[in-house]
Order: structure tokens, then sequence, then C-alpha cells
């Protein structure tokens, strides 16, 4: 029952819009399915790590030191702000090529590296939020039963988290590849690159000026 229960919570918090929901949008836009499953891969490689610290008891070391929280939160926030800085240039940048039409012409290494580009993002941006690491350790604890083995079963917990996470984003990023051909068109697609460069840029703001 607790790992139904836990579940059925990381299903709900896998639903909440975030900043991972954006970037993964984008770069199924931006480059297809598999630029979105990169995407993905790489929103999950730092969700794992950060599950397993807390499992492990790692991220107890960031939240009692303010110093690296700092650290890490400038530095996440600086990552979110370039991310959204080079949205908005796109967005600005004349003759845009519609979406889809590079990748009827890109070859296999292309599409290699622009997928390889994708897992960077959604790494970087899990891996340097602090947050999510102060969450991991928050939320995994509340649901390990009394007498279980504590780190055992957090790091089952963590790949309950990291699959459930998948199977979501799966499913989102299949329904924007599909609508990937409807927005073609230049315009709409500066005005995606306004909206989520606009986003990552005010996440970045706030994850610079907020305080614990």
């Amino acid at each position: 029952m607790h790992f139904l229960a836990f579940a059925g919570a990381a299903f709900l918090i896998a639903m909440t819009p975030g900043v991972s929901s954006v970037v993964i949008v984008r770069e199924t836009l931006r480059g297809g399915r598999r630029a979105g499953l990169a995407a993905t891969l790489g929103n999950e490689t730092g969700v794992l790590a950060w599950a397993l610290a807390a499992a492990f008891g790692l991220t107890a070391l960031l939240a009692a030191s303010q110093l690296a929280y700092d650290v890490l939160r400038v530095g996440g926030a600086l990552v979110l702000l370039a991310m959204g800085a080079q949205a908005l240039w796109q967005a600005r940048r004349p003759g845009v090529a519609p979406l889809g039409a590079a990748g009827a012409a890109e070859g296999p290494p292309e599409g290699r590296v622009r997928a390889g580009r994708a897992y960077l993002h959604g790494l970087a941006t899990i891996a340097a939020n602090p947050k999510a690491a102060v969450f991991a350790l928050s939320f995994l604890p509340q649901f390990v039963p009394a007498g279980a083995d504590v780190p055992l079963t957090l790091a089952a917990f963590a790949l309950i988290w990291v699959a459930v996470d998948t199977l979501w984003y799966g499913a989102v990023v299949w329904f924007a590849g599909g609508a990937r051909h409807l927005l073609s068109r230049p315009s709409v697609k500066r005005r995606l690159e306004q909206v989520s460069g606009a986003v990552l840029v005010a996440f970045g703001v706030r994850l610079i000026t907020e305080t614990r």
C-alpha cells in the first residue's frame, strides 16, 4: 500500500506544470519526439540522482549548508536564464525555419546532436535545482513504513518516481510531437519560443531571488 500511495503521489506531482514540463515540450516542438524523449531522459537522470542522494542522506548535507544551497541555487538560476535568453533570441531571429522543416532534411548525425543537446538541457534543468534536492529529502521519507529498511525503501521509491515521471512525460512528448506539424508556421514557432523563453526566465529570476 505504501508503494501504491507513493506512486499516486508521484503521478500527481508529475502532472503539475513546472520548468521540466516547459523544457521537455519545447525540445519536442523544436526537435521532434526523439529530442523530447532525450530531454525526458535527462530530466529523469537528475531526478534519480537527487532521489538516491536523499535515500542515502546526501541531500541532508545540502539542506543543512546555506552556502552549498545558495551556490547551487544561483548556478541553477543562471542555467534557466541562459536557456530562456536563448529561446527569446531564437524568437527574434528573422526567417526562423518552420517546426519540422529542418527535421525532414536532417540526417542521423544531426538528429543525434539535437537529441544530445536536449538530454543535457533536461539534465541541467533538474540537476542544478537545489529545491528538487530538498523536495526529495522531505517527500520520500513520508511514505516509508515503520520498521522498513529506510535506504532500501527510499531507493525503491526513487525508481518508482522515475518510472512514473517517464510515463507521464512520455505521453506529453507523444502528444506534443503530434501537434508539432500543426504548429509549423514561423509566426507560431516564434510565439512558442517567446512564451517558453519568458517562462524559463521567470523561473530563473524566481530561483535566484527567493530564499529558503
